[in-house]
């Protein structure tokens, strides 16, 4: 089998109460991330908003900042 052909384990995408429970903020602040910027990258499915699980530990990661 190639590495094509194999399935590929997709994680339902992240809503935004489960991403603002993740990061321990409010949800208004994820609303604010998309309105305003910052954040994890955010898809707009429809009139919903959702991110990939992979791009907000991404986000996460690119925020550590050195002690």
């Amino acid at each position: 089998m190639t590495p094509e052909s194999l399935p590929t384990a997709r994680r339902p995408l992240a809503k935004p109460r489960e991403i603002a429970e993740y990061c321990g903020v409010p949800l208004a602040t994820v609303y604010a991330w998309s309105s305003r910027g910052g954040g994890p990258r955010l898809i707009k499915v429809g009139r919903h908003l959702r991110a990939r699980w992979d791009d907000v530990e991404k986000w996460l990661d690119a925020q550590t900042i050195a002690a």
